[in-house]
């Protein structure tokens, strides 16, 4: 191959396109990493910062996403102990909560099942006695907690550690390189990309468009016309308040909405997040909108009457979920994947959760098996530990 000749191109440098970036590396192949701005720069630097199999998603039948969710987590748990760590989490239940301790309860055995019954899937009900203790929880009419275990992680720094794994088995970012066009060639693409000021031409067999918000615009660029896939953009906001808990991380619900929130410490503050608002306009522009900070505060104010409500930071990303008639918190929240027919050189990732990056690298490598020639394996993603800057 020649310099500007790639296997695959992946288009986004989120924890999608840094794991797929991983996987193809890792498969033998030479990638090219393209990243517009910097590496976790748009929504998977502003997750929720979980590494977590999904509890309220029982709710709307996703098992599978659970199930696989939870094996991710604990995968993650063994390759990256100093980015992602196990972590207390409280269910509060109350008079008026839409659930029942008893539907909790059930919801966290299958959570258990799904997860093998290993050691990060344990659970128990929290004594009355010790109910003073939980950062001033609000215990008016609170009639049960429920004590089990997820996990948290620094996002950016996971994404980071990601690409620094892929690169280290062989794979070439650019960045900042904005893409510009795609056409296709006789084996694959010809790719024109600004990179440092300059336009550049790359080859390559196959295209992973793998720009989350930015996926139909990415996907507008390639001629003739791909594949897309009917989607809406929601913003999820999440407030910076100060002061640090102590316990762990509260899954509660708004009381404006019953919507599922999680209170949790973050650094010097506590993170709490986070917001559903359907978003149109440029992914790069989102910021937090007022009702939405005034929604965190009024959820603060309800379970942590003491706690001050001075918002010190707060950040947007924009989660990409199919467009439907249901509310967004119903829509499914696993990762879709849209091949091109025929040939199959270009396949677009949407949605997905920040847990579940590895496994969809796998995917990715999967569907384009039979357009990619044979490589000779360098390592297997599953077993490669991860290590922060």
């Amino acid at each position: 191959m020649t310099a500007n000749t790639y296997d695959i191109a992946v288009v986004g440098g989120g924890i999608h396109g840094t794991g797929v970036a991983q996987a193809a590396s890792a498969a033998g192949y030479r990638v090219l990493l393209i990243e517009q701005t910097a590496l976790a720069s748009g929504t998977s630097g502003r997750s929720s910062k979980l590494v977590h199999g999904g509890l309220r998603y029982l709710e709307s039948g996703q098992l599978r996403l659970v199930y696989e969710s939870l094996h991710e987590r604990s995968r993650l748990l063994a390759l990256a102990p100093d980015l992602v760590r196990l972590t207390p989490f409280y269910i509060p239940i109350y008079r008026d909560t839409a659930r029942r301790p008893w539907t909790v309860g059930l919801g966290l055995s299958l959570y258990a099942m799904l997860g093998g019954f290993t050691r990060g899937t344990r659970f128990t009900m929290v004594s009355r006695r010790v109910w003073g203790d939980l950062d001033g929880l609000r215990t008016d009419g609170l009639q049960a907690v429920w004590r089990y275990q997820d996990a948290q992680t620094d996002d950016v720094a996971l994404t980071r550690a990601v690409a620094r794994s892929a690169i280290q088995l062989g794979a070439e970012l650019a960045c900042p390189a904005e893409f510009l066009s795609a056409r296709p060639t006789d084996d694959g693409y010809r790719l024109i990309i600004r990179n440092a000021g300059a336009d550049k031409e790359i080859f390559c067999r196959v295209i992973v468009n793998a720009a989350g918000p930015w996926v139909d615009s990415v996907a507008q660029r390639v001629h003739p016309a791909v594949p897309r896939l009917a989607m809406e953009l929601v913003q999820g906001t999440h407030a910076i308040f100060p002061g640090q808990l102590t316990r762990g991380v509260y899954y509660v619900e708004a009381p404006q909405d019953r919507r599922a929130v999680f209170v949790m410490p973050w650094h010097e503050g506590t993170l709490v997040g986070t917001t559903e608002t359907s978003y149109t306009g440029d992914p790069a522009q989102v910021r937090p909108l007022p009702e939405e900070f005034t929604y965190l505060q009024e959820t603060v104010r309800y379970y942590f009457p003491r706690r001050s409500l001075d918002i010190i930071d707060g950040f947007s990303g924009l989660r990409v979920l199919p467009r439907g008639d249901t509310r967004l918190f119903r829509r499914p929240r696993g990762t879709l994947f849209l091949q091109e027919p025929g040939a199959g050189r270009y396949v677009a990732i949407y949605g997905g959760k920040l847990t579940g990056y590895r496994s969809a690298g796998a995917q990715v490598m999967k569907l384009l098996r039979s357009v990619l020639p044979p490589a000779m394996v360098i390592a297997d993603p599953a077993n490669i530990p991860l290590q922060p800057d």
